[in-house]
């Protein structure tokens, strides 16, 4: 089947970087938009960044001028560069890829990643 697997969470001070990674693997065909997620301690899941296939990007108010998502289609990775990393930033990071077509034109809707926590504090 297909997994989505997240890295590069940690604890980092205020103001600190974070770069974070989400790899897709299995039989894949193809993606179309993946994103990443966040979940702060009792609150709800949150858009913070949205990636198309073609490469089209959309942030959160909340993260615009510091945070940037991107993708490689050849590693069908995607990454979110955290920049200027603020305490409200501290959450499970969770990627999404919202339609996954594998090597059998089977169609996936979507797929979620384990999460991987985010820590900023001094």
């Amino acid at each position: 089947q297909v997994q989505l697997v997240e890295s590069g969470g940690g604890l980092v001070q205020p103001g600190g970087s974070l770069r974070l990674s989400c790899a897709a693997s299995g039989s894949i065909f193809s993606i179309n938009a993946m994103g990443w997620y966040r979940q702060a301690p009792g609150k709800e899941r949150e858009l913070v960044a949205h990636i198309t296939s073609s490469g089209r990007t959309n942030l959160a108010d909340s993260v615009k001028g510091r945070f940037t998502i991107s993708r490689d289609n050849a590693k069908n990775t995607v990454y979110l560069e955290m920049n200027s990393l603020k305490p409200d930033d501290t959450a499970v990071y969770y990627c999404n890829a919202d339609t996954v077509v594998t090597v059998s034109f089977q169609v996936l809707r979507d797929v979620w990643g384990q999460g991987t926590l985010v820590t900023v504090s001094s």
